[in-house]
């Protein structure tokens, strides 16, 4: 059901912003002012095709009923529209891999879309009004599902000729110890992959590869709160898997600030440690780390969707 909210003195144009994941679809309209005066959550059609584009017309349609003024539309998606092909690439939601994703939601709305990785969004998001609002240059984490990263600098999102600027979740673990190599079997085919060792599945499998018990990030992070020394320590594998990966990244970009996104960007214990640990792996003599929680929390990555016309 569309929530819409009291409009502003400025309702037009219009922004419709849609973050399509794995398990879920978002959308809100964002008006001028950056106010929000809609906003929608529904189910995502699972390994179905057909099903997501259908599901996103509708939630289009919906969401620009409550406009007086026609709207640009900006989708933030798992992997990328490869330039070269102008097929899906790199989605963990596997069933748009190979499709023409944009062209075919161009034509079921009959007018033109922007699309961009759901990690760009959320740097995009972040730099513009957010926790990056006052620096130059901003990199994006997504750690939740999956593993993901955006790079906008002043402003602009930095993507590349393949599309795939900021993809530092499959890039392997850097400084892998003994018992890290060759690492766990990515669904990208790949062994090692940065979302095998810090990702929300990831971190639930390694917490169940230590100690023979299944239990989601979440609770892992509860049985810590509480005391669990098992819990612990599966934290801070986390933390120093994480920290290897941000550091290398600082080494190769530098940014001004790290923001993070995602579910477990949730886990406070986060911004507190990994400065520290990332700190020996840094290339500098001055290897302090600007790292900041997202302002805009869950809404970051529709919210740099409803952006993306303007980026």
């Amino acid at each position: 059901m569309i929530q819409q909210i009291t409009p502003t003195s400025q309702p037009a144009p219009w922004r419709i912003g849609i973050d399509l994941g794995g398990t879920k679809i978002a959308g809100i309209v964002l008006g001028t002012d950056d106010h929000i005066a809609a906003e929608t959550r529904i189910a995502a059609p699972q390994g179905n095709y057909e099903a997501t584009i259908v599901a996103l017309t509708r939630l289009v349609v919906e969401l620009e009923a409550t406009c007086d003024a026609p709207s640009s539309i900006g989708i933030g998606m798992p992997g990328s529209v490869s330039p070269a092909t102008g097929l899906v690439q790199n989605a963990n939601s596997t069933w748009l891999n190979g499709r023409y994703f944009k062209h075919d939601l161009e034509a079921a709305l009959a007018r033109p879309i922007r699309l961009a990785n759901d990690a760009n969004c959320l740097a995009l998001s972040e730099a513009v009004d957010g926790a990056g609002r006052d620096m130059p240059s901003v990199f994006g984490v997504i750690i939740g599902t999956g593993c993901g990263g955006g790079v906008v600098v002043d402003g602009r999102l930095i993507d590349g000729p393949r599309g795939i600027g900021g993809e530092w979740g499959h890039n392997p673990l850097p400084w892998a110890l003994p018992d890290e190599y060759p690492g766990p079997t990515c669904w990208c085919g790949r062994l090692g992959c940065m979302e095998t060792w810090v990702s929300g599945p990831a971190l639930a499998a390694d917490h169940a590869r230590a100690t023979g018990l299944t239990s989601s990030a979440e609770d892992i992070a509860m049985l810590a709160a509480a005391g669990d020394n098992s819990a612990k320590a599966t934290l801070d594998r986390h933390a120093s898997r994480l920290a290897r990966g941000l550091a290398h990244i600082v080494n190769v970009i530098d940014p001004h600030v790290i923001v993070l996104g995602g579910g477990l960007s949730n886990l406070t214990h986060l911004y507190t440690v990994l400065p520290g640990l990332m700190a020996p792996h840094i290339f500098a003599d001055h290897a302090n780390v600007n790292l900041r929680r997202p302002a805009w929390g869950a809404a970051s990555g529709v919210r740099g969707a409803a952006r993306l016309w303007s980026a």
